[in-house]
């Protein structure tokens, strides 16, 4: 979800605008995401590193996001998308803290779309936490569940035209597909969101294996 700034800063507007835009873009992708067989979707919408960012921005965007759940938590029950956060909690404000608690108790019944956001969520910390909890000789299997249940990611799209992970799902991406766009997330729409599954479809994935016709 990247490129809201400056999007909104090449229209004369201010960054807080891009990402209210960018809010409006999750909206779409969500809606998107079941009709094109795609069943988690995992959203980075503010990284640990994010807090290093103005304090009036900050505040812009965690207000924005519980606006966001207390608008659009009745439409993802009405559509069966199941609401998870993953990262830190314990630094956001009891306020954000309550309302994502509410959301994610509200859909945890639904089926259709998970919808996974990263609020003050690190790669690096996640890991760290889980191996200062595993056991030895413990597998993969249990080692992702104390990630927090993460499922592998078959497909990353970033936006607005950076092409690096940053710090995002470093585990869970060990063997997706990776896609990056010049688009700024407030203009990506269901024509990307589909254009982004059709080259996934395209790309030949091995998983270290050798395609049958030479293994024959």
């Amino acid at each position: 979800m990247d490129g809201n700034g400056r999007w909104a800063q090449a229209r004369g507007l201010p960054r807080v605008a891009g990402h209210r835009a960018g809010a409006d873009a999750l909206r779409r992708v969500v809606e998107s995401a079941p009709g094109l067989g795609i069943g988690v979707l995992t959203l980075y919408s503010f990284s640990s590193d994010n807090w290093q960012r103005p304090a009036a921005e900050v505040k812009a965007l965690m207000g924005l996001f519980q606006s966001y759940l207390r608008m659009e938590t009745g439409r993802c029950i009405a559509e069966g998308v199941r609401i998870r956060m993953i990262g830190r909690r314990d630094r956001l404000a009891p306020a954000l803290q309550k309302a994502l608690a509410q959301s994610e108790a509200a859909t945890a019944h639904c089926r259709t779309l998970e919808v996974r956001i990263a609020v003050d969520y690190s790669s690096r910390d996640a890991i760290l936490s889980a191996a200062s909890r595993l056991c030895k000789g413990a597998s993969r299997e249990e080692f992702s569940r104390l990630l927090g249940d993460a499922p592998d990611v078959d497909l990353l799209i970033r936006t607005g035209g950076e092409q690096r992970l940053s710090d995002f799902l470093l585990w869970e991406c060990a063997y997706a597909e990776l896609l990056f766009t010049k688009r700024m997330w407030p203009d990506f729409g269901r024509a990307d969101l589909e254009e982004a599954v059709a080259e996934y479809y395209s790309r030949e994935r091995r998983f270290g294996r050798i395609p049958e016709a030479a293994a024959g």
